[in-house]
């Protein structure tokens, strides 16, 4: 389970301070403050450079007491409702099933839908974190710090994913990734807190 130290930041992850880390900040990711949030508990943000194996996003919420669902996704560009642009990755909480449907949509078309789980880690009216962690083959999603499942990439210009969009019945109170430079064994972190 991770910790956070009182900044709000996983122990070990310190604020961007140094030229460097601001640097492969704004090249990395960024677009994670209060300009991006949106009304109603929805926040889209920009991964600036796109996204890339080593990277984690962070997702800190309090569901509603009397949810429908959340959905998160990853896509080419920030989508508001209909549009035909690549998702690389949809995750798509259902209260009413109790189940988490994963996908991907390429060319303007959704592919098969995966949903096996082992448990659902959700509760009306409890917090939760949920991090989803690119690896070179797969997203790997955790809540809590516990392991939930898996989507292997199937959009292979991982760095074409430029836009997070987190919706549902939520109240969200952080969302910030953190990412490893491949040059050093740094962590960067960009976030979004609720004021």
């Amino acid at each position: 389970m991770t910790t956070w130290n009182r900044r709000g930041l996983p122990v070990g992850v310190n604020q961007l301070a140094s030229p460097l880390e601001t640097s492969t900040l704004h090249h990395a990711l960024s677009g994670m403050d209060e300009k991006d949030q949106k009304e109603n508990g929805e926040y889209t943000g920009e991964i600036k450079g796109g996204l890339r194996p080593s990277m984690k996003l962070v997702v800190i919420g309090i569901i509603n007491k009397e949810p429908k669902n959340i959905e998160v996704i990853l896509s080419c560009e920030p989508e508001e409702e209909d549009t035909d642009a690549d998702v690389g990755f949809q995750l798509k909480v259902s209260f009413m099933d109790k189940a988490v449907q994963r996908n991907a949509r390429l060319a303007g078309e959704w592919g098969r839908p995966e949903t096996t789980l082992s448990y659902f880690p959700f509760a009306p009216g409890e917090s939760f974190k949920m991090e989803i962690v690119c690896e070179h083959q797969q997203f790997r999603v955790l809540v809590d710090g516990q392991p939930l499942c898996g989507f292997t990439h199937r959009l292979s210009q991982l760095a074409s994913l430029t836009a997070l969009r987190v919706f549902g019945d939520l109240q969200l109170t952080k969302v910030f990734s953190v990412w490893r430079r491949a040059d050093s064994s740094q962590s960067c972190t960009a976030r979004w807190s609720r004021p």
